[in-house]
């Protein structure tokens, strides 16, 4: 008769631990790919944001947008060009980048975090300026460094300005656009900017939302636990490929400089993020030292 009560309450107790472990601690969190787009998902991410908030946690979202921003580019017809992976950003592309960031995603957020019982802070390019940037340069085959225009890299966090902020009980939303000299706005890798934001708020989890279960193995497995020897031996063998290698990279940055573990998950799986947490086995890849 209570076999289903009893089976929530066994998930409720499993939880405890991590609860306990967790608590107080800055969560960090790459928020992109499916779970931003489907509504059903966008939904159920911030609600489990919430919760994480509600239970003494302090998440931080640091928010993607790049399919969004070639359709708008493909609107306006305005070309888009991808160097080593980082898009050029023209002046013109640096203008739709701030409107669909800042001014549509980074507020759509905020505002389902709001209709789920949550306060949220939004922050993008000069507003708040919590992202400190400098023009981002790459090298060609020859050697040569490559103008990217208005593509960044993060040079500095306001995170004491954050941590006021996650005080307060807010929930900080950053867009991946940082300020540079003489106030000119740059345009930063997102899985970039939530390494260097994890590591600047000593975060205990970066966790990072994409569209695949996470690192697999020579045989198709996903690994559930790898250390960083490991991450850069699969690295090297070839195993951690495509667009798998910056986001592990960006995990690697994060835990050298003091994050205590990086999550690999698919946010296309519902509440992906309470069932990595708080369960004992997760659901994707947990990377530690």
């Amino acid at each position: 008769m209570f076999n289903k009560l009893i089976k929530r309450a066994n998930i409720v107790i499993e939880a405890l631990p991590y609860l306990q472990e967790f608590h107080g601690k800055v969560i960090v969190i790459k928020y992109g790919g499916s779970a931003m787009h489907d509504p059903e998902l966008k939904d159920i991410v911030l609600r489990n944001v919430v919760f994480l908030k509600l239970v003494g946690m302090h998440p931080v979202i640091v928010h993607g947008g790049g399919p969004d921003i070639s359709r708008a580019l493909k609107r306006k017809k305005i070309k888009t060009e991808f160097i080593q992976g980082l898009r050029v950003t023209t002046k013109d592309i640096m203008k739709v980048v701030e409107s669909v960031l800042g001014k549509k995603i980074n507020q759509q957020i905020v505002s389902l975090i709001k209709k789920n019982g949550g306060k949220a802070k939004g922050f993008y390019g000069k507003k708040g300026r919590v992202i400190k940037a400098k023009k981002q340069w790459v090298k060609d085959e020859e050697g040569k460094y490559v103008d990217l225009g208005f593509t960044g890299h993060v040079a500095g966090i306001r995170y004491r300005f954050l941590q006021k902020w996650m005080k307060k009980g807010y929930i900080p939303v950053l867009s991946p656009i940082g300020v540079g000299r003489r106030g000119k706005t740059y345009n930063i890798n997102a899985d970039s900017a939530a390494a260097k934001v994890a590591t600047f708020l000593k975060a205990a989890k970066l966790i990072l939302l994409t569209d695949v279960r996470g690192v697999q193995g020579k045989d198709g497995k996903l690994l559930s636990k790898i250390n960083t020897y490991k991450t850069r031996k699969l690295i090297k063998q070839g195993v951690i490929s495509g667009g798998m290698i910056p986001k592990v990279k960006c995990g690697l940055y994060a835990i050298r400089n003091g994050v205590e573990k990086v999550h690999i998950i698919d946010g296309q799986i519902p509440h992906a993020l309470l069932l990595e947490l708080f369960t004992d086995r997760g659901i994707g890849t947990m990377v530690v030292r």
